[in-house]
Parts: C-alpha cells; structure tokens; sequence
C-alpha cells in the first residue's frame, strides 16, 4: 500500500484557504484548514498575539510612537536595573552564607579538640580509678597469731 498524497488549495470569499487532500487513492477528501492570506498572496499565517492589531504603518515621528517607545524604554531600564539589583543581592546573600560557613567550621573544629581533651581527661580518671579500687572477694584478711592454733 502507497502512501500518495495530492494537495489543492483555494481560496473562499473571506480570505481563508481550504485545502484539498487526496489520499491513498481513496478520492478527494476536504480537510478544511484556516490559513489566513496575506493581502500580498503569500499565505503566511498571522502570529495570534499580532491578529487583532491594525496592520498600519506607524510613523516613527507621531507623538503616539515617541510615547511608546519612552514608555518601553523605562520599562526596559526598569527591568535591567531589577535584574542587577538581584545579581547584587544573590551575590551579597552568598558571600554571607561564606562567612558564616567559615566561622561555623571554625567552631566545629574548636568543639571536636574541646571534646578530645574531655574524653582523654575521663580515660584517664577512669584508668586511676580502676587502679585504686580492688574487685570485691579479693581483699586481703589478716589473720591473727594468736588464735590460729586453737
């Protein structure tokens, strides 16, 4: 089976292209799909966001022009100056998350040699001590002279 395919497009009275596709033989089938033509015929679809503005020329010397392009330009020297405001903000927050990492370090290293003095200081009063004490049951009796021949 052959994948063939034929197209016609025409156009109706309100400026919309169908177009006509045969297929596999089968006869000529309508697919009607909205293609809106340019005054110039060259059948470039219109961007949605730009379809419900005029399609006029503006002149770049009218005031209306001369207040739109002020009014983007604040926009944009708004947004940049936004933009650098974080960068300078981000950059501030990680140079002190650095130095409060760095101090916090610090401290870890401090507490870790605080805490190696305090366990050697326990090892060895627990070594003395188990030196001075004697287990239970191994005392050492005295016996006296004189009862034990009796």
């Amino acid at each position: 089976m052959s994948k063939t395919s034929q197209q016609n497009t025409t156009t109706d009275a309100s400026g919309v292209s169908v177009i006509h596709t045969q297929a596999h033989s089968s006869g000529l089938q309508q697919v009607p799909q909205l293609v809106p033509v340019s005054p110039g015929g060259g059948g470039k679809a219109v961007p949605p966001s730009k379809q419900g503005k005029k399609n006029s020329f503006v002149d770049r010397n009218s005031d209306e022009y001369r207040q739109r392009r002020e009014r983007n330009n604040m926009a944009v020297k708004k947004s940049r100056l936004k933009s650098k405001q974080k960068a300078q903000d981000t950059l501030q927050r990680v140079n002190q998350l650095k130095e409060e990492n760095e101090r916090l370090e610090a401290k870890i290293k401090l507490l870790t040699k605080e805490l190696s003095v305090l366990k050697d200081l326990f090892l060895e009063h627990a070594h003395n001590f188990a030196d001075n004490v004697q287990p239970v049951g191994t005392e050492t009796t005295k016996t006296n002279p004189e009862n034990s021949g009796q």
